[in-house]
């Protein structure tokens, strides 16, 4: 197949083979028809993004100067992307190329593929398509400049999922991406993939792998315009009908948010094509599911902004994360007569741990108040802190309020009496950028399925000194490093808290999600739910009866409510008659349900996939339900 050089003669590290026809490019087997491209055009704009890469990932050395490239999207000119890569064409649904020479795409760096924000791996190329000329080898990939070693053959599978209706560039393939370190050579017998911490505080896409947004008052952003109904288009489920052909309104995202096709996909391609348990054994399957284990926790380091991807430890859910600090840490440094502070807006999970490790050691459980607003009041925050002060823990986002708390503040004023600090960013991580360097919080922990992943699987966030000198919780494989009958030593942080099997198809489901998020940007998010947020409560106002439960001026998109007359649960069954879904319930955090004078409340939650026109249907059927009563 003919290539397309550099302009030197060179086709090497960093230039795409291109076919000089104008063929149908072939992305990882996918077929994109349309128009022929601009063949030296392409390899330029390739050739810069590649260059574009932190610390010029991939760049070999003989890479050419190339000219800037102007505009937001390097690659325009493509046709959208299907709503399912399935191997066909896009446009006539043949899956045959109009052309039998076709644009192959063979760029490798540092042993990961080519990968997309939030996507699963391509499917394999369509075997009706025409083949490649067989004396045209493939390229291989060259060694790690970093380390030395070749990358794992499980580099073969490249990630190109992308937000429907949306056009591909280079840099939403995921080529500008700073890939995790190198799998070990195979040769050398080693498969284990925790010998180096990866550094990401001194990469600028470190935070959260997104671009910077622009600087206030250029008028200018770093993100794509924000297209809700495209958005949707990637969650299947919100097109779902109950109860006899009613359209889902789903509006209970506190309690989890539902999953995009990127996600789901990158679950089906790791049972199908990487599935086996990790760092514990020496054959490729092992290889394949370690890299996209270690890859999901290199994301998550870079969504919260942690110094090292050790710092990152897996856990089934936030609740699990909370537990593991109580008992580990807890155990180990809570003594009688010391103090632990929480505040009136905590979820269960962030109080009957440290209820329970209160009555075990002696400690007191401190709580500070909120105002009317349900904001907590800073003032009488800092008279509970004292000498005697040994953890604060709170939530960085109330799930039963939506209260954005001052967490910064909060963090600094403990670190100031010498305590350590614990946020529960459940109901954060999705609504905001979460930087865990710039709170300086000692710990910090969220689940999976509230960021759009995989229930079943979580995170912890902790200081490395703080994570290695805490003591395992359970004990089991993988987390040790040596057993004799008379003692036994552990691995360090995080592997010495991640006993047994691991949840590892929940993992790299969660660095899916937190990839798709990325790439729509969370400041794009941020926006659109303050906008739809301030659009619902305005409306529901206007509702005769309704009492909103949580009115601080800083929240997240959470409105919980009461209706004079009826029951919390009344409502939400009602409004599950019409198709709404909406939480009915104290929410896992009775105390300040009950300061706020109620058992209940009903609690409605936005994410950045739901729309004005689902909070009219909202408004009416609860004008309804005023009217009518409970039976619509």
């Amino acid at each position: 197949m003919p290539t397309a050089s550099n302009g030197n003669g060179h086709s090497g590290n960093g230039v795409i083979p291109i076919s000089e026809s104008g063929a149908p490019l072939v992305l990882g087997g996918l077929a994109i028809a349309g128009s022929p491209l601009d063949v030296a055009e392409l390899e330029r704009l390739a050739n810069e993004m590649f260059r574009a890469g932190p610390e010029g990932a991939g760049l070999g050395p003989d890479t050419p100067d190339v000219p800037e490239v102007s505009g937001e999207s390097i690659m325009g000119e493509l046709p959208v992307v299907p709503d399912r890569l399935n191997g066909t064409a896009v446009g006539d649904g043949s899956g045959s190329s109009p052309e039998p020479e076709l644009l192959q795409w063979a760029y490798l760096v540092d042993g990961a593929v080519p990968s997309s924000p939030g996507a699963a791996p391509a499917v394999e190329p369509d075997p009706r398509a025409a083949p490649a000329t067989p004396s045209a080898p493939k390229p291989m990939p060259a060694a790690d400049p970093r380390t030395g070693s070749a990358p794992s053959s499980a580099a073969g599978a490249a990630d190109l999922f992308a937000l429907h209706g949306e056009r591909l560039s280079l840099a939403e393939l995921g080529l500008a991406e700073v890939p995790r370190v190198s799998a070990a050579d195979p040769a050398a017998g080693s498969y284990y993939f925790m010998d180096e911490s990866r550094s990401f505080a001194t990469s600028e896409t470190s935070r959260g792998g997104a671009p910077s947004p622009a600087a206030p008052g250029t008028g200018t952003s770093a993100y794509p315009a924000f297209d809700v109904q495209a958005v949707r288009r990637d969650f299947p489920v919100l097109a779902e009908h109950v109860h006899g052909g009613l359209p889902l309104v789903w509006l209970d995202n506190a309690a989890t948010t539902q999953k995009p096709t990127a996600v789901m996909s990158r679950l089906d391609y790791f049972y199908s094509h990487e599935n086996s348990n990790v760092h514990r054994a020496a054959h490729e399957m092992a290889a394949r599911a370690t890299d996209a284990y270690e890859a999901a926790r290199d994301k998550v380091a870079r969504f919260l902004h942690a110094p090292s991807s050790d710092e990152i430890v897996f856990v089934r859910g936030a609740t699990e994360a909370i537990n593991l600090v109580a008992q580990a840490w807890g155990r180990q440094n809570v003594r009688a007569g010391d103090e632990i502070v929480i505040t009136w807006l905590e979820h269960h999970a962030n109080i009957v741990p440290w209820q329970q490790l209160c009555q075990e050691t002696g400690a007191t459980l401190r709580v500070v108040p909120v105002d009317q607003s349900g904001q907590v009041m800073l003032d009488e925050y800092e008279k509970l802190l004292g000498p005697s002060t040994r953890l604060v823990a709170f939530s960085h986002v109330s799930n039963a309020l939506g209260t954005v708390t001052p967490a910064r503040e909060m963090v600094e004023m403990a670190h100031r009496y010498g305590a350590r600090v614990l946020v529960d960013g459940a109901q954060a991580v999705s609504h905001m950028r979460v930087d865990v360097q710039d709170l300086d919080c000692d710990w910090y922990a969220f689940s999976g399925h509230k960021v759009f992943g995989p229930t079943g699987i979580g995170v912890l966030y902790g200081k490395a000194d703080l994570l290695n000198t805490m003591p395992p919780w359970q004990g089991g494989g993988n987390m040790i490093r040596d057993v004799t009958f008379e003692r036994t030593s552990y691995q360090p942080a995080p592997v010495r808290f991640e006993a047994g099997t691991a949840s590892i198809a929940d993992a790299v489901g969660l660095g899916a999600a937190l990839d798709y998020l990325q790439r729509i940007g969370i400041e794009n998010v941020n926006r659109y739910e303050q906008d739809l947020l301030a659009y619902a409560t305005e409306q529901l106002l206007t509702v005769p009866g309704l009492h909103l439960i949580g009115t601080a001026p800083e929240k997240a998109s959470v409105l919980s409510f009461v209706l004079d007359g009826f029951e919390a649960e009344e409502v939400g069954r009602a409004l599950d008659q019409k198709g709404i879904a909406v939480r009915a319930g104290h929410h896992c955090a009775q105390p300040i349900v009950r300061h706020f004078g109620h058992e209940s409340t009903v609690r409605a939650s936005l994410a950045f996939y739901n729309t004005c026109a689902e909070v009219d249907t909202l408004v009416e059927a609860l004008r309804q339900i005023v009217m009518r009563g409970v039976q619509l």
